[in-house]
């Protein structure tokens, strides 16, 4: 039931997205854009609470890896009230600048196989494996889904993930 609930909650989201940039086209910057739709509000929360939007609505470009509302709910009860105390904005810095990747990256740029790639958070990487459909190892091991492909924005490109990254030691990447 979980799972189907995670696929509605993705499809939806993907038709809300390809709307938004049909309509906006690549007028809106990734900060506009998330918080244009619902389904980011914890993340830019999390992204206005981190003193990042700022850095987000820049020139770039980025390349965000986007997690939706329920990648956050996911995470164990109470961390995201934790990484939103002001006395943890190291933390929760950390944990958002390890969604950011220098450059716009567009899915068509990936070669198949996994790439260890370089987040803006100092020396950390993500391992993205492209094949049928993407997928990115954290730090932890863990897998995220990218659900949504290349949101153009007038400073970048959103992938939307189904999970939250988190730095840890450097990804297997195979």
């Amino acid at each position: 039931m979980a799972t189907l609930k995670s696929f509605v909650a993705a499809t939806l989201t993907a038709v809300t997205l390809a709307g938004a940039a049909q309509a906006g086209g690549h007028s809106q910057n990734i900060v506009e854009i998330a918080a244009g739709d619902a389904q980011f509000s914890t993340l830019v929360a999390a992204v206005t609470a981190a003193g990042l939007v700022e850095t987000l609505s820049g020139e770039g470009p980025f390349t965000v890896f986007a997690p939706v509302n329920h990648a956050f709910a996911a995470l164990p009860e109470g961390t995201v009230d934790t990484l939103l105390m002001p006395e943890n904005v190291g933390d929760l810095t950390n944990v958002l600048t390890y969604h950011v990747v220098s450059g716009k990256v567009m899915s068509t740029d990936l070669a198949a196989g996994a790439s260890l790639v370089g987040t803006v958070l100092a020396d950390s990487n993500i391992c993205i494996t492209a094949g049928d459909g993407v997928t990115i190892a954290d730090g932890t091991g863990m897998m995220a889904n990218v659900v949504v492909a290349d949101i153009e924005a007038s400073n970048g490109v959103i992938h939307v993930i189904d999970k939250v990254l988190l730095p840890g030691t450097a990804p297997k990447c195979m």
